[in-house]
């Protein structure tokens, strides 16, 4: 089956491409990872402006959708452009909105994200993205307790493996990322039964990020409450399908910038006075990674068609192993180089890295997907 964009959809892409190529975002980048966000919410209003947080909006609320296939596009210009913000969660949280019961907080705050007015983020657990940036703090927990996991589990112990969440700095095995990283994102099956949503006050002192550009900070309390009940567990069940659909988007454009980087490097870094890329190892690698985002490519639009829960889960788990095998290859082939800070391909590793635990790792998403398998209730 072949998904092919449509000269519309192309003609937006190519929109955003040159946009965001004009905009010089690794300088953006950089700056918002220092802190100074002057720049990335002026990128941000940018965004806003070409209709791509209104697509995740519908009309009754000032938004175009919505229209996850337009979404997915414009997520993977993003990704290609390793564009900073809480952009994911902003997906999440419009999706969070319109699902709920009471249609007074979507009437109040949806218009403002869609315009690009409002910066929002949205927590599930023990990290909020982008808090200091964000003008509207949106928070999940369960009702009169604590943010808690996936599992239901509370999160007021210190995690095991190194505070992680969404990427978090400290170095530790996998499985300890994917815990961490439930914490910002609980599966449907784990949600409690009743929680509340709350627009949260300002937060405080950052944590340090294995990607610079994804701020991480301590979930605030308390707040106005929006929501209660068990709207609010069904509504972020939604929620999650749309912010796995934009994070796989996200990661298969992280992967297609750092394979066209590296095959960029590899045709003028020269040893034994010819191209390292002439080299018949490199060139495996080099299509090894090409075949896995290409395979990657037609499941996040499938799922973007259908948007089946299973769907976007074998797509967000397809799309970031192919952007982090992409990642590992390109570090491997620029050298030491690679592993440089100052240079610009750093950008595009972290994210791969961090984008591959947001909003469900591997495991997770595997076994969403074979969950639905043995539900009975997939497609013949």
């Amino acid at each position: 089956m072949r998904f092919l964009l449509d000269s519309e959809q192309r003609a937006f892409a190519d929109s955003l491409n040159a946009m965001l190529t004009a905009a010089d975002t690794p300088s953006v980048v950089r700056s918002w990872s220092r802190g100074e966000p002057t720049s990335g919410r002026s990128l941000w209003r940018r965004v806003a402006g070409a209709g791509v947080f209104a697509l995740a909006v519908p009309e009754a609320y000032e938004g175009l959708g919505p229209r996850p296939v337009e979404l997915a596009v414009a997520f993977v210009e993003l990704g290609r452009h390793a564009v900073p913000g809480p952009l994911v969660e902003t997906v999440a949280a419009a999706a969070l909105l319109t699902t709920l019961d009471d249609p007074a907080p979507a009437k109040r705050l949806l218009p403002a994200l869609a315009s690009g007015e409002s910066v929002v983020t949205l927590a599930t657990g023990r990290y909020a993205l982008d808090a200091d940036v964000a003008d509207v703090r949106l928070t999940v927990s369960a009702a009169g307790g604590p943010a808690r996991r996936a599992s239901g589990e509370a999160v007021g112990e210190p995690a095991a493996a190194g505070e992680l969440a969404s990427g978090a700095a400290k170095s530790a095995p996998e499985a300890g990322e994917s815990a961490m990283e439930r914490q910002l994102a609980p599966l449907p099956g784990g949600a409690p039964s009743a929680a509340e949503l709350r627009l949260a006050p300002p937060a405080t002192v950052p944590h340090t990020s294995l990607d610079p550009a994804r701020r991480l900070f301590p979930t605030p309390t308390g707040g106005e409450l929006l929501a209660v009940g068990p709207q609010v567990p069904a509504a972020l069940a939604h929620a999650l399908t749309w912010a796995r659909l934009a994070t796989a988007a996200q990661a298969l454009g992280v992967g297609l910038a750092l394979l066209d980087r590296t095959v960029a490097y590899v045709r003028q870094r020269t040893q034994f006075g010819v191209p390292v890329g002439s080299f018949q190892a490199v060139k495996h690698q080099l299509a090894d990674a090409k075949i896995a985002l290409e395979f990657a490519r037609p499941l996040v639009f499938g799922a973007a068609l259908t948007m089946d829960p299973a769907d976007v889960a074998a797509a967000k788990v397809t799309a970031c192993e192919a952007a982090y095998r992409t990642a590992r290859t390109a570090l491997q082939l620029h050298g030491a180089i690679g592993y440089t800070a100052e240079y610009d391909l750093s950008l595009w590793l972290t994210k791969a890295r961090a984008l591959r635990a947001s909003w469900g790792d591997p495991g997770e998403c595997r076994a969403a997907v074979l969950e639905s398998f043995s539900g009975g209730d997939r497609r013949s």
